[in-house]
């Protein structure tokens, strides 16, 4: 039993993170029906530029995500200006794989030239420290990024439930039509909303660079976790990707405590598809448009 609980505390607390990794993902199709499979690499992106300023100026990871986000929110409005808005039609979909494919490939072609292949990480004081809480060890560096990410995602649950621009979001994900009668400008929700999908990914990267070792490859096994987690709780859900990428963190905890780390990877797969067996459009997927 100690050994179950232990289990799913560490599985709650990396939900947590992938939550925030997957959040920018499901943000920008709910918006804009843009399948961003750049943002494995927004993540590293966040870890590498977290690691420059905390090698540089010793500037803490959690600190630096207050100039992680903005910057990467700036390249994340550039994209959606330069590479996603002429795209039109009823291929757009298909068309965004292949765009931000190519982003993925020439920021991680960037990444190499500047900081080379070596693994690197981010190793602040409290990286290794824990506490002993009832007998249980809990890692300082995963409660702060659970905490963060429960801080990241209420600002962003806030900003798309009781601000005017969340209720233009809302307007273009339900009825872009309506509210283009009703003078919301799309094309702006659309960058704004792109660039606020991967500054997620900026601030879930500063986390993932004290946790993980990366390099500028790091991206494609990440991509194939925020996918499987916005598929398994709805394309658009914001709530069903809260919800998946909890349920993903613990059933990854639990495969690798009772069986081997090695199978702890394949959790997300397994998942996934004894979900769209019963339920094809997710847990919280619907057939309508916009779930956000």
């Amino acid at each position: 039993m100690r050994l179950f609980v232990q289990a799913l505390i560490l599985g709650v607390l990396a939900g947590g993170v992938y939550a925030l990794m997957a959040s920018g993902l499901s943000l920008a199709f709910g918006i804009m029906r843009v399948i961003n499979v750049a943002q494995g690499v927004m993540i590293i992106l966040g870890a590498y530029l977290s690691y420059s300023l905390f090698t540089t100026f010793h500037l803490d990871p959690f600190l630096s995500i207050l100039l992680v986000m903005p910057l990467v929110f700036a390249l994340g409005v550039i994209i959606q200006l330069a590479f996603l808005r002429p795209l039109h039609g009823r291929d757009r979909e298909q068309l965004s794989l292949l765009v931000t494919w190519a982003v993925a490939l020439g920021i991680e072609g960037v990444l190499g030239v500047v900081y080379a292949t070596t693994y690197r990480s981010t190793i602040p004081s409290y990286a290794n420290g824990s506490w002993r809480v009832a007998g249980f060890s809990i890692l300082q560096v995963q409660v702060y990024a659970f905490l963060l990410s429960v801080v990241v995602l209420s600002l962003l649950g806030l900003l798309l439930t009781k601000t005017r621009f969340g209720r233009a979001v809302r307007g273009t994900v339900q009825n872009p039509t309506s509210a283009a009668l009703l003078g919301v400008d799309e094309r702006k929700v659309a960058a704004i909303g792109f660039g606020i999908s991967v500054a997620t990914a900026g601030a879930a990267g500063a986390v993932y660079g004290i946790v993980n070792p990366f390099n500028p490859g790091s991206h494609y096994d990440l991509i194939s976790l925020l996918l499987t987690i916005i598929v398994l709780g709805g394309l658009g859900s914001l709530p069903g990707t809260i919800v998946a990428a909890m349920v993903v963190g613990v059933a990854e905890a639990l495969l690798a405590t009772y069986i081997s780390p090695t199978w702890g990877k394949f959790a997300f797969f397994i998942l996934l598809i004894s979900v769209l067996v019963v339920r094809p459009q997710g847990l919280f997927g619907t057939v309508e448009r916009g779930s956000l």
